[in-house]
């Protein structure tokens, strides 16, 4: 029985990644194809019931995978399968500024033609308005993410300096 129970806490661990780990893999992620592929392996074993931050973590590692497709059908499928599910978490955690991050992380960086970009004005908003409130770790990510930003002007990123 103990053996039992050990294996199934085992599994019920290893299954779960790390979120300090995925969210350093995170700023690499689009940099190469194997990246890529090794974030979204990395996030295989996650399902809709985890913690919603993993499940946007795992959208957003779909949409950036349908970049490397190279059938025009698997592209697209891909990329409105990833665009489903990060709206799905979205709206399950409204106020979460982590999932709002990944959104704008995404939607600043897709083609225009791909119609994704709608939310980006909202989530520049929620992120500059909810930062102050953050704890250290996050608040350091959200920065890092700030200041390389597209979507955020020179006088914008003040709020994280």
């Amino acid at each position: 029985m103990k053996l039992l129970l050990s294996l199934l806490l085992w599994i019920n661990f290893a299954g779960t990644p790390d979120l300090a780990a995925i969210r350093k893999m995170y700023t690499d992620v689009a940099k190469s194809e194997t990246n890529s592929k090794e974030f979204i392996e990395k996030l295989s074993g996650v399902s809709n019931n985890d913690d919603k931050i993993l499940v946007a973590y795992k959208a957003a590692s779909i949409l950036l995978d349908s970049k490397f497709e190279s059938v025009l059908g698997s592209k697209i499928s891909r990329f409105k399968e990833g665009a489903k599910l990060l709206e799905s978490t979205i709206k399950s955690e409204p106020n979460n500024i982590e999932i709002r991050m990944i959104r704008l992380s995404i939607q600043e960086n897709v083609p225009g033609i791909t119609g994704y970009r709608k939310n980006i004005k909202e989530d520049k908003k929620f992120i500059t308005a909810h930062y102050a409130e953050q704890n250290g770790a996050l608040k350091d990510y959200l920065k890092d993410f700030v200041l390389q930003s597209k979507s955020f002007s020179e006088k914008e990123k003040q709020f994280v300096k």
